[in-house]
């Protein structure tokens, strides 16, 4: 049976540290995006009005909102396992009477809550700037939730992997953030020429935020079934990489 009251502790513990940083864990990426719009839609909607029927400023939408939520995804779960390691409470916690499943839901959980609430308070944000509307909200719902799960876990695992506080910043800063750039996140793939076309598609994040922006306007890079299908898969290998994690005990038991 699952220990709520330990998943109730460490979570509340965590969405508490959110409000102590509420500068840095949403004002400074909610200013940031603000940017983004002022910049792009500026500086290159005054080129582009329109890319498949949607406004510039609206089209980008979708890829800014998951630019922010993969960053802070793993920037939150990450800073949140790695405190416990850097104090040496995770050894309480290990000995303590919560399962791996607990200790995984309780960090993921809080993570992954942060970054949804982050994700809809751009989302409200960006209705100041341009014309929205999210023609399929279930299915924008759904995969803001996943994507959330999905990089909150890979967030968690660099958390254990790092053992030093500059490592925290590698993965995020070095691979994801400009992977997001080349996904599609300020213009679709299909301007591209045919060869590069083909190498964007061996980026991930296309897939994410392809799906996320057919949610807003029915428009898609890849087809919304394949969107789903390779985020599912990256939610099933975070689950095996976090499980094995725990298994072998690797960072954890040195």
């Amino acid at each position: 049976m699952m220990n709520l009251h330990a998943v109730r502790a460490i979570f509340r513990f965590e969405m508490a540290r959110t409000w102590r940083t509420l500068m840095q864990s949403v004002i400074s990426p909610v200013i940031s995006t603000s940017l983004y719009f002022i910049v792009f839609g500026a500086a290159i909607g005054a080129r582009i009005p329109e890319v498949e029927g949607v406004s510039y400023g609206a089209f980008i939408v979708p890829g800014l909102i998951m630019l922010s939520l993969l960053t802070q995804s793993i920037s939150n779960a990450s800073f949140g396992i790695y405190f416990p390691k850097f104090s040496g409470t995770i050894y309480e916690l290990l000995s303590a009477p919560v399962s791996t499943p607990e200790i995984v839901l309780s960090y993921v959980g809080a993570a992954a809550t942060k970054s949804i609430m982050l994700g809809l308070i751009i989302l409200v944000t960006s209705g100041l700037f341009v014309p929205l509307r999210v023609a399929h909200p279930l299915w924008m719902l759904l995969f803001l939730v996943l994507t959330s799960v999905t990089f909150s876990l890979v967030g968690f695992i660099i958390g254990i992997w790092a053992d030093g506080f500059e490592k925290l910043q590698v993965v995020p800063l070095l691979i994801i953030t400009p992977l997001t750039f080349l996904g599609g996140s300020f213009y679709s793939i299909a301007m591209l020429p045919p060869f590069w076309q083909q190498v964007a598609l061996f980026n991930p994040v296309v897939y994410l935020i392809s799906g996320f922006r057919w949610s807003f306007y029915d428009i898609a890079d890849v087809s919304l079934g394949v969107s789903l299908g390779m985020t599912l898969v990256f939610l099933a290998v975070a689950l095996v990489i976090v499980a094995w994690i725990f298994r072998t005990g690797y960072r954890l038991k040195a």
